[in-house]
């Protein structure tokens, strides 16, 4: 049974940082691709960073380009992202996500099945 489990949310100050943990099990996902993706209260999940099986490669929505950092440790079945330069609209549910499918790449992950985490609540005060 596949499960991925969230952490490292809370509440941070605008232009404050954190880093979210994404720990895979049931599973190795070391030749799958992995994202981010977060979700506001009546508003559809929106992707937010992916990366590649080999973590050569990263993919990132406009909104985060240059502020987060998606990384991974195969070793340890575990996804990163860390988030600098918070802002408001950052305040989300973040959610770690895995593909169903192996040949899922990162430029496609949001249309493709995929295994969920719980999410953890993002904050970000102003």
């Amino acid at each position: 049974q596949v499960q991925l489990v969230e952490s490292g949310g809370g509440l941070v100050q605008a232009g404050g940082s954190l880093r979210l943990s994404c720990a895979a099990s049931g599973r190795t996902f070391s030749n799958y691709a992995m994202g981010w993706f977060r979700q506001t209260p009546g508003k559809e999940r929106e992707f937010v960073a992916a990366i590649s099986g080999s973590a050569s490669s990263t993919y990132y929505a406009d909104s985060v380009k240059g502020r987060f950092t998606i990384s991974r440790d195969k070793a340890k079945n575990t996804m990163y992202l860390q988030m600098n330069s918070l802002k408001p609209e950052d305040t989300a549910v973040y959610y770690c996500a895995a593909p169903k499918l192996s040949f899922t790449t990162i430029q496609t992950m949001t249309g493709q099945p995929k295994y969920w985490g719980q999410g953890t609540q993002v904050t970000v005060s102003s």
